[in-house]
């Protein structure tokens, strides 16, 4: 199983294929990954463990686990652990491009560029 670590904690690719991607994904308590959007893909969240705040195009929404959220393409959008807990959420993603080149960051608390 491919994982990589990152800034914010870890992903693991349950599934990659031609027509979607699957990852878990783990956020440390108090991180967040960069605000982004993306032009070829959109996702859908499943939370597993963990409380936290997504934000879709500026608007914000606390999430538990059972929580669902969609992420059309282009929408911006981001997610913070705000428990003390990892977060851990299942991210399918859907479209023509799957790559982590298809990733245009509009903040970044690591300074990491598009």
């Amino acid at each position: 199983m491919e994982t990589e670590e990152r800034p914010w904690g870890r992903y693991e690719v349950l599934l990659d294929s031609e027509t979607c991607k699957v990852k878990r994904l783990y956020v440390n308590p108090g991180s967040r990954p960069s605000y982004q959007y993306h032009h070829k893909r959109s996702e859908v969240w499943t939370i597993i463990e963990g409380i936290g705040i997504v934000t879709l195009d500026d608007k914000d929404t606390i999430v538990t686990p059972g929580i669902t959220i969609e992420v059309p393409v282009g929408v911006k959008h981001r997610i913070c652990n705000t428990g003390a807990e990892p977060l851990v959420f299942i991210e399918v993603q859907h479209g023509s491009y799957f790559g982590e080149d298809d990733i245009v960051r509009l903040e970044d608390d690591y300074k990491r560029s598009s």
